[in-house]
């Protein structure tokens, strides 16, 4: 499996980052994109889905550094955009 992957908006990941001390957080939820948390650091946006309890709903960014692994639980198809065709004279 020599597939390049990709986390597409609308598919459902479980997130394992580094929580607080030692602590592994585990975020599940819908992808809904990306976000900066600074100038140099990004972070990607989840969904968390019922498993979270009263934040389902809510929108939990996790700093790209702090991933130590995703799940991919659901994943949504993406529709290859074809370009447009330019033709110069």
């Amino acid at each position: 499996m020599n597939e390049e992957r990709e986390l597409t908006v609308g598919s459902k990941y479980i997130v394992y980052s580094v929580g607080s001390g030692k602590e592994i957080m585990q975020t599940s939820g819908i992808f809904v994109g990306y976000s900066y948390l600074s100038k140099e650091e990004g972070g990607i946006c989840i969904k968390m889905d019922e498993s979270h309890g009263s934040k389902k709903g809510m929108i939990r960014i996790i700093p790209m550094e702090a991933i130590i692994a995703i799940d991919i639980v659901e994943e949504k198809k993406v529709e290859k955009k074809e370009e447009e065709k330019h033709y110069f004279r």
